[in-house]
């Protein structure tokens, strides 16, 4: 017997046998959990001292390794026992009773190997997952959704559909992105600059490497230089591969004096960060080591702080509304108990907790979001939104931040209307957080198939044979001056095998043409979901589709 633990999804045994478990086997152990469940067992758990431990598990070599552990630690040992025949060394937190537990409600759901204690020089182990509901609907449900996130996993998908890929050559963690992918990439940026620039936001630029000094004014050399991608120049100096905006940002506020006049200043830059994840954590889009965040600044005075939170506030809804993603709200504070966790003294943290406070109770109304201690940046608390996917899962997106301390590590000031000096208030503002990340959403909550105005292809247009590949080259051509994104197959295949790549590539509308169509110059219409829609003119199509794409439909 190795370990047992609970996990996020389930839970897990590890085991050392003679022989290899296979799935088939899965639903025989199924079947005997079921019985035993049946007979009522207590669970029932004690101290044990080291001795008594060892004599109890003397048969048990991964066990004696766990105490030995636990002894050097000085941690209680606990034992736990199931009726007369099964007894673990476990710290507890289990059901009284075998009767508590839905026989029908628990699935084993598969295997995998595992080293002991995760070091490659131990033993590989056997083990066995599972899952445990209240009730069997809501196992079900659970199922169904891993299964269908099998599906539409972005890995997957995204090499399917040409959007992604990555090099053994430049490395794990850095994505690099096709045309297809890039134009999904810019179409998402796009959206966010056409909602900021109505609220007074300008564009800006910065390098992609700094000195460590900006970084240790800043407070993040001391707090992540390990994460951090260091480069020596020749001359012996140190910089770093810029790890967020936020202090380039400052620099530019910073290059000048400001009047309560000129306030507030708002600057957005999309723009690449780089961070050392460890190789183990990388996963597709969602854990990366570049990062492009769609990032932007603002520098106001304290009366004016709670308008412009309201104004990302509305950015925000306006963007995730499009892609009907409901949002819930997480208001992310400082841990008072862990001081050294974050930068600055109490009473700044206390008067940004109040702002952002006040901003989400007046937003949604007292009490109707989440708090969580712990959870703030480490210079400022932050209003974290958590948008909920088609699945039914929750995803952490955009984040609104207000930060007090930076602006004062920079002595970042500006003369108030009574001539005097004032310390100015920065917030942060990330509408997609991350784009790497944010794409992998949506893939997934698409499942691939992109609504018309952020589909890469839009339309393909395929001739029924080569004859009439000229009236389909003609039909692309005309699409692509209406700036649609419209692709011309090739008449090298079958239309049966060109159509089902079409629905493969999951385009949104494919248009046939042959001589009936070239006699009345029309197209017949394929939509994605909903096969023949009917005969059009070029012209009909294009209004609608236009149409379709400026409403975001």
């Amino acid at each position: 017997m190795g370990i047992g633990p609970t996990i996020e999804n389930g839970f897990y045994y590890d085991f050392d046998l003679k022989e290899s478990l296979t799935p088939e086997d899965l639903p025989k152990l199924e079947k005997r959990i079921r019985e035993l469940i049946r007979q009522d067992l207590k669970m029932t758990g004690s101290k044990a001292t080291t001795a008594s431990a060892r004599k109890l598990f003397k048969d048990q070599p991964y066990k004696l390794d766990l105490i030995k552990d636990f002894v050097k630690e000085k941690k209680q040992l606990t034992v736990y026992k199931l009726g007369d025949m099964f007894s673990d060394l476990c710290k507890g937190g289990h059901v009284k009773n075998t009767k508590e537990i839905n026989p029908d409600a628990f699935k084993l759901t598969h295997l995998a190997g595992a080293y002991w204690k995760g070091d490659e020089g131990n033993a590989q182990l056997q083990r066995v997952y599972g899952v445990a509901f209240s009730s069997k609907t809501d196992m079900e449900k659970y199922l169904w959704q891993q299964e269908e996130a099998r599906k539409r996993d972005h890995r997957k998908l995204g090499q399917e559909l040409d959007l992604f890929t990555f090099s053994e050559l430049v490395g794990p963690g850095l994505p690099l992105f096709t045309p297809k992918g890039t134009v999904l990439r810019d179409l998402l940026d796009d959206f966010v600059w056409s909602l900021r620039k109505k609220y007074g936001y300008q564009r800006v630029d910065i390098p992609h490497i700094t000195k460590k000094d900006l970084y240790e004014t800043s407070g993040h050399w001391s707090k992540f230089k390990s994460e951090l991608f260091r480069i020596n120049t020749r001359e012996g100096h140190e910089f770093a591969l810029k790890p967020m905006n936020c202090p380039h940002h400052i620099q530019i506020f910073a290059r000048r004096k400001w009047s309560f006049r000129d306030l507030p200043q708002r600057y957005a830059s999309t723009t690449k960060i780089y961070r050392d994840e460890q190789a183990g954590e990388l996963s597709g889009l969602v854990r990366v080591r570049s990062i492009t965040q769609d990032d932007a600044h603002v520098f106001c005075d304290m009366a004016r702080t709670e308008s412009e939170l309201k104004n990302v506030w509305e950015i925000v809804h306006e963007f995730y509304g499009a892609f009907n993603l409901p949002l819930k709200l997480r208001l992310s504070l400082r841990d008072p108990k862990q001081p050294d966790k974050y930068l600055g003294d109490g009473k700044l943290w206390k008067d940004a907790e109040a702002i952002l406070s006040v901003v989400a109770d007046k937003k949604i109304g007292k009490g109707k979001y989440e708090c969580a201690l712990g959870e703030a940046a480490f210079y400022g608390p932050k209003i974290d939104f958590m948008a909920i996917d088609s699945l039914g899962r929750e995803w952490q997106v955009a984040t609104i931040q207000l930060d007090l301390n930076m602006p004062k590590r920079f002595g970042l000031t500006f003369t108030n209307d009574k001539g005097s000096q004032s310390q100015i208030f920065m917030i942060h503002a990330a509408i997609m957080g991350s784009i790497e990340r944010f794409l992998a959403i949506l893939i997934e909550h698409y499942a691939g198939a992109f609504p018309l105005w952020l589909s890469p292809v839009q339309v393909q247009v395929i001739a029924v044979s080569e004859k009439f590949q000229s009236y389909a080259e003609k039909i692309a051509k005309d699409l692509q001056a209406a700036d649609i994104r419209a692709e011309l197959a090739e008449a090298n295949e079958t239309l049966g095998k060109r159509i089902r790549e079409g629905e493969t590539q999951k385009v949104p509308y494919i248009l046939i043409v042959g001589e009936k169509e070239k006699q009345a110059d029309t197209v017949a219409v394929r939509k994605r979901g909903k096969g023949d829609i009917g005969t059009t003119t070029i012209s009909s199509l294009i209004k609608s589709l236009q149409e379709e794409i400026t409403k975001r439909k």
